[in-house]
């Protein structure tokens, strides 16, 4: 399922509710990554037990524990500048 799924999939749920319950209830379903798979257990598995009044603070809590697989290239921006002391790439202009 992709994010967007996973987060109608809480929208959906019954609130309040806590993570125990959102794990039995929607702990086996699959997210998919562009470098893997995981399932919303493992990303609420994370989180430690909380309890949620709305269906956007699951969404904050879910999205706050994805891995490292959601993201992409790992400490990676071309947007930040060079630290100072190191050599960077030369800059181009377009």
């Amino acid at each position: 399922m992709t994010l967007k799924q996973a987060t109608e999939l809480l929208d959906a749920h019954q609130y309040p509710t806590d993570t125990e319950q959102l794990i039995e209830a929607h702990g086996d379903y699959e997210i998919d990554h562009p470098n893997g798979t995981e399932t919303l257990s493992d990303v609420f598995g994370r989180v430690g037990n909380e309890t949620y009044e709305s269906a956007e603070q699951a969404r904050e809590a879910m999205y706050c524990a994805l891995g490292h697989e959601a993201v992409g290239r790992r400490h990676y921006s071309d947007r930040d500048p060079t630290t100072m002391g190191t050599l960077g790439p030369e800059q181009v202009s377009f």
